[in-house]
């Protein structure tokens, strides 16, 4: 499971027009599943997304984690995330998950996300979305289970 993660001022996800999900400043994540991965996966890399230091303390070291800064979590699903680049011109998404598989652990980390912390927000698995973020610093991480 890979997670881009990007520290944001704003952001939110329009689908068909409509604001689906929107945050003030946090995280917004975009994430990709991969074929082995499995619901401890997903538990592993929540618990690294809520933890994980980004935010700047009073002396401006990134030393603080989202739950710290009680900042939004925006969870976006993002099936290009698992291709395979390394090679071509074209990417191969031969190590993604199938798409099913895919919306199921989604939806599982949208669902332990909410139930761990209370400011978590979505973006629409299979859905034709437009993102917007302003992105702070820019500080973007990706981390991968």
């Amino acid at each position: 499971m890979i997670a881009l993660l990007q520290r944001v001022l704003e952001s939110k996800v329009i689908v068909e027009g409509k604001t689906i999900g929107e945050i003030d400043q946090g995280l917004m994540v975009l994430l990709g599943v991969e074929k082995n991965d499995d619901e401890a996966v997903a538990d592993k890399l929540l618990q690294r997304i809520l933890k994980y230091r980004v935010f700047s303390d009073e002396q401006d070291k990134m030393n603080l984690s989202l739950q710290d800064v009680n900042g939004g979590l925006l969870l976006v699903p993002q099936f290009t995330l698992a291709a395979d680049t390394q090679s071509g011109l074209r990417p191969s998404f031969s190590s993604a998950a199938p798409p099913q598989v895919g919306k199921e652990l989604f939806e599982y980390v949208v669902e332990q996300a909410r139930s761990h912390y209370d400011n978590v927000e979505s973006g629409q698995f299979g859905a034709d979305m437009k993102v917007h973020l302003i992105n702070d610093g820019p500080v973007t991480f990706q981390l991968k289970v």
